[in-house]
């Protein structure tokens, strides 16, 4: 306790003390200033001091002095659905890439948690602000948040003033479709999200657009529409698999709909992989990589996305004069085992 309370008060003047120098030498030194003429014995003394007396400095003063403070916040629901974690993951990767810290502070949505938050964030003069959803939708942010460089990730601004990063759906339900036509699949299901969200009405562009590129006809009968669990997965897909013409293989918007359809394949002795293939979305390991056989699925790419919006925010953060902008990232296929082979082509 004693050495914490004298560390505590080590001062950059205790430290140019120690060494014999000035304090404005200790000042030049510890910030990185070169072209001063300090001989570099000097600076290791300096540096030497710094730890044996355990000198930490003044962040606030520094801040002040510079006008940056050198961080990040990230306002984030995430908490409460740790498969989008990742985005925190490739924030805090990209803000350390850019010599940044990052704050973050959670909300629930709603536009009394979204101000609570942002005030805070602004309390503690973050230079730049990253607001991530688990879901993909359009928000309405309070106008508080105009005040420091704002970007928008998995989500976008309703009234199109902020930058945002968002995921590719359609690209997602393009690939994932192809994937199960080179597998020699003609009568593809899809289990759909509510078809008003983002999500789906992206997934659904893209399965449409393969089937037209591989001269399939679109049969509304294959889609249904569920909102992403496993017990709606499983009814779409006995009522998809019980009907006059099943499909020989389904696409699930999400990957809990896809652990929903094993259990609805399983029960009518059919053989994933072989006798009808499966694709999911989302990517969520915990079901994915443990499903037998395990799912191929399209991965939300949340951790490129958590990277990318902290890089936009340090363009932003450099040129405030930037137009709004969307940046689109890829899904890509994560290929497992729940899709035969593709058919060779000849």
């Amino acid at each position: 306790m004693e050495t914490n309370a004298r560390q505590a008060k080590v001062t950059m003047q205790d430290v140019a003390n120690h060494v014999g120098v000035s304090r404005t030498t200790v000042s030049f030194v510890l910030s990185g200033g070169t072209g001063n003429g300090i001989p570099e014995e000097t600076r290791d003394r300096v540096h030497q001091a710094v730890i044996e007396l355990g000198y930490r400095p003044n962040a606030g003063a520094r801040a002040l002095a510079s006008k940056q403070t050198k961080l990040y916040g990230l306002i984030t629901e995430i908490v409460i659905a740790p498969y989008a974690a990742n985005i925190v993951r490739g924030a805090e990767e990209q803000a350390a890439r850019e010599g940044k810290t990052l704050l973050i502070a959670s909300t629930d949505g709603s536009s009394d948690a979204d101000r609570r938050a942002i005030e805070t964030m602004l309390e503690h003069r973050v230079e730049g602000l990253i607001y991530a959803t688990s879901w993909h939708r359009g928000v309405r942010l309070p106008a508080v948040a105009e005040e420091v460089p704002t970007v928008l990730v998995h989500c976008f601004d309703e009234a199109a003033k902020l930058h945002s990063v968002i995921p590719d759906e359609a690209q997602g339900g393009y690939v994932a479709t192809m994937r199960l036509i080179g597998a020699g699949h003609d009568r593809i299901g899809l289990i759909n999200l509510d078809p008003v969200i983002p999500a789906a009405i992206g997934r659904r562009a893209g399965y449409v657009r393969a089937l037209e590129q591989a001269g399939i006809g679109l049969d509304e009968s294959l889609v249904i529409n569920e909102d992403g669990e496993a017990d709606q997965g499983y009814r779409a897909a006995a009522a998809l698999l019980d009907g006059t013409r099943p499909p020989t293989a389904i696409f699930c918007a999400t990957d809990r709909m896809a652990m929903g359809a094993y259990d609805a394949i399983k029960e009518r002795r059919l053989r994933i992989g072989d006798d009808i293939s499966v694709v999911g979305f989302d990517n969520q390991e915990i079901i994915a990589n443990y499903l037998r056989p395990s799912l191929t699925t399209v991965a939300l790419p949340f951790q490129q996305m958590g990277a990318t919006g902290v890089a936009l925010l340090a363009k932003l953060a450099a040129n405030r004069d930037l137009e709004p902008l969307q940046r689109i990232v890829e899904c890509p296929l994560v290929e497992r085992a729940s899709v035969r082979l593709p058919v060779p082509a000849f």
